[in-house]
């Protein structure tokens, strides 16, 4: 888990490949009474697998891994863990763009989950509606990104900001996403407004705070600042070089100004854009 969050995803990759084997021999040999702690382990370890799938463009193997990590999840008996299976399964909406049956999907996965029953219960719940608020964005519906980033708001003053199931969620993680809403929606006044003065803490996933600059790198993008754009992708690239270097809306910001800006900046933007690498395992679910 801790190598996905920090997006260290070459060496995340070589565990996933010895450990998977061994967790299927051992879910399938398993005394009924250890049954649903390996399917929990076994949850994990797709979770593990299909960050590397998703990442590397590898759509369909993503949507498999997230069919068997939904299997697993149902079989650990944990309904919130289960829960947690539904916010990964929000990928496969994104990729194939279908984003209103995915806010549907993410909507009835957080309407099981009572609340007030613990921590890790507003966590989840949390975490299901701040992804159903990215959709919505990028659906275009700004009130039901609203209406979603509230409830994940909520959420988040049950919650101290850490990795739950995990998901990074807290407060500061609801921030960054309304960052992301921000920028989704065009709005670019409130993007700078909700970056201004504030930088995610340390104690956060590095994937997380690379997120932070990745969006607010867009957020100068769409206000024409590409010298701040530069600045908030180097800083992403800092804290996640592995996550930065193959991320999408990174790279089409950086085309894109590389072939708009001119002078060192230009020259700067191509420095750049040698380091990132575009995936070449498209799928039918790939844009």
């Amino acid at each position: 888990m801790g190598r996905r969050l920090q997006s260290d995803y070459a060496v995340l990759a070589a565990d996933v490949n010895d450990l998977l084997p061994e967790l299927h021999r051992a879910n399938l040999s398993a005394p009924s009474r250890l049954v649903h702690q390996y399917a929990a382990l076994l949850t994990h370890a797709y979770r593990a697998a299909d960050a590397i799938a998703d990442k590397f463009g590898y759509y369909d193997l993503s949507a498999r891994i997230i069919d068997l990590m939904r299997d697993t999840a149902e079989l650990s008996g944990d309904a919130l863990l289960a829960g947690s299976a539904a916010y990964v399964r929000g990928e496969v909406y994104f990729a194939s763009q279908d984003l209103e049956a995915g806010g549907r999907m993410l909507t009835a996965a957080a309407d099981k989950i009572r609340v007030s029953a613990s921590e890790t219960a507003a966590a989840t719940y949390g975490t299901l509606h701040m992804r159903a608020a990215v959709m919505a964005a990028r659906a275009g519906s700004a009130l039901r990104a609203r209406d979603h980033i509230q409830e994940a708001q909520q959420a988040a003053q049950q919650v101290n900001e850490g990795v739950h199931l995990g998901t990074a969620f807290g407060p500061p993680s609801v921030r960054i996403h309304q960052l992301a809403l921000a920028v989704e929606l065009g709005d670019v006044g409130a993007a700078l407004r909700l970056a201004s003065g504030w930088i995610p803490p340390t104690t956060m996933p590095a994937e997380r705070r690379s997120h932070f600059y990745i969006d607010l790198g867009r957020a100068f993008h769409l206000a024409d600042q590409p010298d701040r754009v530069l600045r908030a992708f180097r800083e992403a690239g800092r804290i996640a070089p592995e996550h930065v270097r193959e991320h999408p809306q990174v790279i089409d910001v950086v085309d894109h100004l590389e072939l708009t800006t001119r002078g060192d900046l230009r020259d700067a933007f191509r420095g750049f854009a040698a380091g990132l690498v575009k995936p070449q395992g498209r799928s039918a679910f790939g844009p």
